[in-house]
């Protein structure tokens, strides 16, 4: 695996050359240039010879190795460290997380990319394709890749806002099943994953957009709004998935409820009817010797009428009641 996927050097928003690790320092130097460099799980060699050249802080470049971070920003002299998480569907319909981290500073980007499957070869393309806004320097990259991982979090959403609408469809046409109470908790797991990694870019985006940052010039500042209004509405219909599918579930557990109470109704309507011969019977099986009815011809006779009668009218009145 390649893990230096580009080191471009650019100018006036122009590629100028493909740049080597051990050269970078040269274009560093040059006013009206910055570099952007493009990694894929570095080794901690790697990172090193990236910390030697752009002078980063060490515990930045330690985050930026084992991964696993929470999204934030973090400012160290003259250089910014921004952690983002990236979320896609897989082939399975679950969501893979990654992470991406980016050291910014006076003339350089750095882009780490772990996990991730999604490369950034057309934000650099667009990018590209746009001098006159990439030569608003590295903030403008910053502002380009952070869009485009946001942006890929809506199909994510929309995913599970389909999977809420089957399960909605499932829980009020089907009879409730442990099926459906399992794609509810399936689905709660991957919102309470996908919340934290979206819900701390807000106070990322703030920082990006308000505080004074050398390397982000400050007309590129504002283009951080439009990712902050991006991250807003994710968190919304993130919200508004979690409190629909609260009330799924709870709307799926009075289901269940009301099923197990009409079987309660119909154990109960059926001993009710099977308690009256039993009651009968055991008043007839009574060792006495004197019992009315013992010594009438048609007693017997007349019982079973009487017994079938009282037991068709108990069912009768028990089904127009919905209890059987």
């Amino acid at each position: 695996m390649n893990e230096i996927v580009n080191c471009v050097a650019y100018a006036q928003g122009k590629r100028v050359a493909n740049v080597e690790m051990k050269e970078v320092h040269q274009h560093l130097t040059k006013e009206n240039e910055f570099v952007w460099i493009g990694l894929r799980e570095p080794s901690e060699e790697i990172l090193n010879d990236v910390q030697k050249e752009f002078q980063l802080h060490e515990l930045a470049v330690e985050d930026a190795h084992l991964a696993h971070q929470r999204p934030k920003v973090e400012q160290y002299a003259d250089s910014i460290f921004v952690v983002l998480r990236t979320a896609q569907i897989n082939e399975e319909h679950h969501i893979e997380f990654g992470e991406t981290h980016f050291f910014a500073g006076k003339n350089f980007i750095v882009v780490v990319r772990h996990g991730s499957n999604v490369p950034y070869t057309e934000v650099r393309a667009r990018c590209e394709s746009t001098p006159e806004l990439l030569q608003k320097g590295q903030g403008f990259v910053l502002y380009a890749v952070m869009d485009f991982i946001v942006d890929r979090y809506f199909p994510v959403v929309h995913e599970m806002e389909l999977e809420l609408e089957n399960i909605e469809a499932r829980i009020f046409k089907d009879k409730p099943n442990r099926e459906t109470t399992e794609r509810i908790y399936d689905l709660k797991r991957e919102l309470l994953e996908i919340k934290p990694a979206v819900s701390p870019l807000v106070d990322v985006c703030n920082r990006l957009m308000r505080f004074n940052m050398g390397c982000i010039s400050p007309e590129t500042r504002p283009c951080f709004r439009d990712v902050y209004d991006h991250v807003v509405r994710i968190n919304e219909m993130v919200d508004n998935t979690r409190e629909l599918l609260n009330r799924a579930m709870e709307a799926n557990f009075s289901l269940i409820s009301i099923a197990q109470s009409d079987v309660s109704k119909k154990f109960a309507g059926w001993a009710a009817i099977i308690a009256v011969p039993t009651m009968i019977a055991g008043f007839y099986g009574m060792n006495f010797k004197f019992i009315p009815e013992l010594s009438w011809h048609y007693g017997y006779y007349f019982v079973i009428v009487i017994t079938i009668s009282i037991c068709v009218t108990m069912y009768f009145l028990f089904r127009r009641s919905g209890w059987l």
